[in-house]
């Protein structure tokens, strides 16, 4: 299969001929047809806990994994008309949580602004940082900005070992990342009884699925106190998506029909009742609306045609997209194989 995925200058080429080598997919049924075969479809949304928005794509690194291709050149990013639609929209609503992410989220300008809005709503917020954003010069007070406004923080460290970290995040990336977690630490985020929450996010760095989630977890704990001194909360652990960068090293390394193949006949048909678009609306950095993050990264809109961006949103539409029909492809036995995957870690306990 020709590798001809990424292009910086037509992202929409992109998006849909990552969703041409998907839907070409010969090691597995086509996952619309798994979901029937289980007595799973058509696969509804059961309510909406987590008003998610990506904020765009600029970010201060370039990861190999990353499914959002984001990194310091690129230039999509919500503007403050779009971000004020988000929190009009919210404020119709009761959805209790805000999930903030990227890119690099907290280097949108409206970042600081979203937090604030929502915060007033009586909204938890999550950011989901990347570490090293933090020590930033033009971020000097951002620690100490999201610990006033008790702000869940959610930090990506594919290992506590530095090779495996910078291997997918770039050189140098580990040692910022455990740098950036003292910081926190010393703010009193991950501290028992401070109130203040630091969950890591684990990825495998190649073409596997993670381990278990409870045991990994355990080894991140002991291994980070006794290397570093730092203590966190809870670790997720995340299956790699087979979008954007992660597909494109799937198929330059010949690893494609493998992984699919692998994630296939790790379906779990209790990991696809639970899947996070069940419950969470993604907004997209123009304001358009999806299923999850993944979806919107393939330009996988709702399905409701009259609800598809968020000035559309009124209560009533809010109301319908509480239960509507989800869109799925291929890439959902990502979050379907084994215990599942989603934002909030493995799907299955």
């Amino acid at each position: 299969m020709a590798l001809t995925l990424l292009s910086r200058h037509n992202p929409l080429a992109s998006t849909d001929r990552q969703r041409e080598v998907l839907d070409e997919i010969r090691v597995c049924p086509p996952f619309e047809e798994r979901l029937t075969t289980e007595g799973l479809a058509p696969l509804r949304a059961t309510g909406i806990t987590v008003f998610q928005i990506n904020v765009g794509k600029l970010c201060n690194q370039t990861c190999r994994h990353c499914h959002v291709d984001a990194g310091p050149d690129r230039e999509e990013r919500m503007s403050r008309e779009t971000a004020e639609l988000c929190i009009r929209a919210l404020a119709q609503t009761d959805i209790p949580t805000v999930d903030i992410t990227g890119g690099a989220p907290e280097l949108n300008p409206n970042f600081r602004w979203l937090v604030e809005q929502a915060t007033a709503l009586g909204r938890h917020i999550i950011d989901r940082c990347n570490l090293s954003v933090l020590l930033l010069p033009s971020q000097t007070d951002l620690v100490s900005f999201l610990a006033e406004r008790k702000v869940e923080i959610i930090a990506s460290l594919p290992y506590f070992r530095p090779l495996q970290t910078n291997a997918q995040r770039g050189d140098g990336v580990h040692e910022k990342s455990i740098e950036a977690l003292q910081l926190l630490n010393r703010m009193g985020y991950g501290q028992e009884g401070s109130g203040l929450t630091l969950n890591l996010v684990h990825n495998p760095v190649g073409a596997f699925l993670p381990p278990k989630q409870g045991a990994i977890e355990a080894q991140f704990r002991h291994e980070l106190l006794r290397r570093h001194g730092i203590r966190f909360n809870h670790l997720y652990t995340i299956t790699n998506m087979p979008i954007s960068r992660f597909l494109e090293f799937l198929l330059e390394s010949g690893n494609y029909d493998g992984y699919m193949e692998r994630l296939a006949n790790a379906f779990n048909p209790a990991a696809a009742l639970g899947v996070m678009c069940r419950y969470t609306l993604s907004i997209g950095w123009d304001g358009s609306m999806y299923d999850c993050d993944f979806n919107q990264m393939l330009d996988l809109p709702v399905a409701d045609k009259a609800v598809r961006h968020i000035r559309d949103v009124t209560p009533t539409g809010m109301a319908h997209l509480q239960h509507r029909l989800i869109v799925t492809g291929n890439h959902c036995y990502g979050c379907t194989a084994g215990s599942g995957s989603s934002c909030g870690g493995t799907v299955i306990s």
